[in-house]
């Protein structure tokens, strides 16, 4: 007797990152209830399954979706505001001034919708959120049906979210507490980063941390800058700051990280710290480099984040997953660093591991979570393929991004978003760029 399922999805590869560097030609996917049941050779699949529905993609790979490890996606609407500046001017004089004059609910759901829809129409499926208002994100990710990882955030300055520090920390668990157990969210604190936040914040992070079993998302090491503030504040570097407050162990997603010593790469990989690599971004706001290759050879696990649109300008994973393996090589002055099949890995289970969702998503495997991606190969701009997995690295882009599933449930059917009205999303994104564009500048006449 035939095995009833709810979706079958036939593609000419089936590439399922575990185990790594596996390509299985003419196979099925079976999906029921939201989890995979199995992953078959097609033939095998259609004698052993009665589905209610078949997704058959000849020519297309489908890969696991991709984790953005790294992002503020409420600023989808401030993509391109300031561009072609260093870190603290932009921040300083164009974002921060920008964000305390918009910042509010509207402004987190609209933005965070448009970047759901980015994200999805580039394979996306999950992500790791820092921003404010975290529950309105959470509220807008649930709405959306959208698997996200929502930042609590800590900062030792007010803003349209919180007034005082121990406010911060009163919504954050006020937050964390009404959305505990939702299927598509999960928590992290999210501290801006150690040049904002304080000692007594840290450790009251790191005590929560462990207590509510929660990551800490934090940017470090983003900048020289940054580091030589801290010699001078702290009388040490960011992260031997952070390990001083009990930080650095494996709760610790440590974003950018471009300024590490030979100690500090060991340290990392021997507490278990994960890094999130945003290569773009660093590269747009000439940050530095992170030195991802080294970093993999220590055994750290390295995943890949878009940051946000203001710095990127994009919520491209595809594009990501191809500047991270090319600068790789280029850092570590070696062709084979950050191989195709372990660029594709750090752009998918590699990002889930650090959520602490490696049982739930990353890979193509029985019992795990249908978040999927499929990748059209039939452009002439992609013939011929020799190797699948080279091909989605070097060679593919988002725009062949043919479906996705998150769930098992439809979000990109044959290039279209599923329950997305495209017009009305972007008429509210225009709506907001004429506000955004009506405000006082820096050196503009008052």
């Amino acid at each position: 007797m035939l095995q009833a399922c709810d979706l079958l999805i036939e593609a000419g590869w089936v590439v399922p990152v575990a185990p790594k560097g596996a390509v299985l030609a003419d196979h099925a996917v079976a999906v029921a209830g939201g989890r995979i049941l199995a992953v078959l050779p097609r033939a095998e699949a259609r004698a052993r399954f009665l589905p209610a529905e078949v997704v058959s993609r000849p020519e297309g790979v489908l890969i696991p979706g991709l984790v953005n490890l790294h992002t503020h996606n409420p600023m989808t609407l401030l993509r391109g505001v300031a561009d072609d500046l260093p870190l603290m001017p932009w921040l300083q004089e164009h974002i921060w001034p920008i964000e305390g004059a918009v910042m509010a609910p509207d402004f987190i759901a609209d933005g965070i919708e448009l970047a759901v829809a980015e994200m999805l129409r580039g394979g996306t499926t999950a992500c790791n959120e820092n921003y404010f208002f975290p529950d309105v994100q959470a509220q807008t990710y649930a709405r959306l049906g959208f698997r996200a990882t929502v930042g609590l955030p800590v900062i030792e300055f007010p803003s349209p979210w919180a007034r005082t520090t121990a406010e911060y920390f009163d919504k954050a668990l006020e937050t964390f507490d009404a959305w505990r157990g939702h299927p598509l969210l999960r928590f992290a604190f999210a501290p801006h980063a150690p040049y904002t936040v304080s000692d007594a914040s840290f450790e009251r992070i790191a005590m929560l941390a462990a207590q509510l079993d929660l990551p800490v998302h934090c940017h470090v090491h983003e900048t020289a800058q940054e580091i030589e503030d801290s010699r001078r504040e702290h009388g040490q570097r960011p992260l031997a700051r952070l390990d001083r407050l009990g930080l650095v162990d494996a709760r610790l997603i440590a974003v950018h990280m471009t300024q590490l010593t030979e100690g500090e790469i060991r340290l990392c990989a021997e507490r278990g710290v994960h890094i999130a690599h945003c290569p773009q971004s660093n590269l747009k706001l000439a940050s530095g480099f992170c030195p991802v290759e080294a970093l993999r050879r220590a055994g750290a696990n390295v995943g890949i984040g878009t940051d946000g649109c203001a710095s990127n300008n994009d919520l491209d994973m595809v594009e990501e997953m191809r500047h991270a393996a090319l600068l790789a090589k280029a850092v570590a002055g070696d062709a084979r660093a950050l191989d195709a099949a372990s660029a594709l890995e750090a752009a998918t289970l590699a990002g889930a591991r650090a959520l602490g969702l490696e049982e739930e998503i990353g890979s193509i495997e029985p019992g795990k979570q249908a978040d999927l991606a499929c990748i059209e190969l039939s452009p002439l701009e992609l013939q011929p393929c020799y190797h699948v997995i080279s091909h989605l690295v070097y060679a593919a882009s988002r725009r062949d991004v043919r479906d996705v599933w998150i769930a098992g449930r439809p979000r990109l059917r044959d290039h279209r978003l599923v329950d997305v009205d495209a017009g009305a999303l972007g008429a509210k994104a225009r709506a907001w760029a004429r506000r955004i564009a009506s405000l006082p500048r820096p050196g503009a006449p008052a």
